[in-house]
């Protein structure tokens, strides 16, 4: 360890960046442990069209190449290494943070390791995500206008899926595993009065059928173990999100594993701030996490400084 870094940012997603592009701009010295899988979700995801700034859309991974260049072209110094460990008992810093095999030491830190999809784990899933298999309605719906569509699910989020899709989609297919929903009752009064949505209790998904792109799902009944195969053109699942926060000890979070946002995007920890789909459960998009992001190096810039 030869040098203090004025701030650590543990990942590099659309958050993590974006705070690079601010902290480097303000003549910090920032380091980013990025990850030997950089750039988030959205290095899973093909085009996307919701990104202001890009009329025609552009490719997930190509966002994050430019967002990386960025950050790089102002300073920031990145590591592809996965974040190891952090001591963050001593409240006001310099905070230490393993990487890798390596220590670094730094005067402030942003988390912004975002949050993972639960996925369903079924054959056919993991090579048919952006060819089909979304997990994000507000991203992907307008590409399935006039399409059939499977929505996996029984919370608020599901719901919201399902209304989303209404929009675009000719017909939609609420499939949950239990007989009943746990979303709120003013959610489930809206699907069930939808007519373009239908629902399943007790079905499970077991595999997602087709060659390149989703064609089929093959369906279980749980309670009477018939198996039946719908033609589909995408699915949606949701079923939640795991917030990457566990390898974060002494930082708050909430009884979901969302680190809990103090003040102006503080933790429970003077010096340590965060940002993105780490503490958002709500928004889950990108624009947002940039957002946050953002918001999140101004407030470690002037933390430093002694601004506020």
């Amino acid at each position: 360890m030869d040098k203090i870094y004025d701030i650590i940012i543990i990942g590099s997603g659309p958050a993590g960046l974006t705070a690079a592009i601010y902290t480097t701009r303000a003549n910090l010295k920032s380091l980013i442990i990025a990850g030997a899988k950089w750039g988030g979700q959205l290095q899973l995801t093909t085009i996307v069209e919701n990104y202001p700034g890009f009329p025609d859309g552009i490719q997930g991974p190509h966002l994050m190449t430019a967002m990386r260049k960025q950050a790089e072209r102002f300073g920031a110094q990145i590591l592809d290494t996965d974040f190891v460990s952090g001591d963050f008992s001593k409240s006001g810093g310099p905070f230490k943070v393993r990487a890798g095999d390596k220590e670094y030491e730094g005067k402030a830190v942003i988390i912004a390791t975002g949050a993972d999809t639960k996925w369903l784990g079924v054959p056919g899933e993991a090579e048919k995500i952006g060819h089909g298999v979304s997990s994000c309605a507000p991203c992907d719906a307008p590409f399935f206008r006039g399409k059939n569509v499977v929505v996996v699910g029984g919370g608020d989020s599901a719901m919201e899926e399902a209304l989303v899709l209404t929009d675009f989609a000719q017909n939609i297919t609420l499939v949950h595993r239990k007989d009943s929903f746990r979303a709120s009752e003013i959610m489930q009064k809206r699907v069930k009065e939808n007519p373009k949505i239908k629902i399943l209790f007790n079905t499970q998904v077991k595999e997602i059928l087709g060659d390149q792109k989703v064609e089929k799902v093959r369906l279980l009944n749980n309670q009477t173990n018939e198996e039946s195969e719908m033609p589909i053109d995408g699915l949606f699942v949701a079923i939640g999100h795991i917030p990457n926060s566990k390898v974060f000890e002494g930082i708050e979070r909430d009884e979901r594993g969302f680190i809990k946002v103090q003040d102006h995007y503080r933790t429970n920890v003077e010096g340590i701030f965060v940002a993105g789909d780490i503490h958002d459960a709500e928004y889950k998009q990108a624009v947002t996490a940039a957002g946050f992001g953002c918001a999140a190096a101004l407030e470690a810039q002037w933390w430093l400084t002694g601004m506020k």
